[in-house]
């Protein structure tokens, strides 16, 4: 059985947060980035974009109500979004077939 994919995050800048001891935090537009690839999911080139890597920060941990890394996102990409998975307060509920034809 296959393990679901774990996305990382690839931002167009970055801060560092002094309170949790000057960890390295994703600013501005965020996308969703798998490990080993050089571009993002939406399929923007890593260094063509000048995006920033972040292997230590989840995808889920970028969407506010999470209250992870998401202080200075302005914006997340819809399209790794949709593909990577938004499972925020705001997603729509995962289809399911209620009453199936027998």
């Amino acid at each position: 059985m296959a393990h679901p994919k774990q996305f990382s995050v690839a931002a167009s800048g970055q801060w560092t947060d002094e309170e949790e001891g000057r960890r390295r935090l994703p600013a501005g537009d965020v996308h969703a980035w798998e490990r080993g690839m050089n571009q993002t999911v939406c399929g923007l080139s890593l260094s063509r974009s000048r995006l920033v890597r972040f292997p230590h920060v989840a995808w889920p941990d970028t969407f506010p109500e999470s209250g992870g890394a998401a202080d200075r996102v302005r914006r997340v990409c819809p399209r790794c979004a949709s593909a990577a998975g938004r499972r925020g307060g705001d997603a729509r509920p995962r289809w399911q077939r209620v009453n199936p034809r027998p």
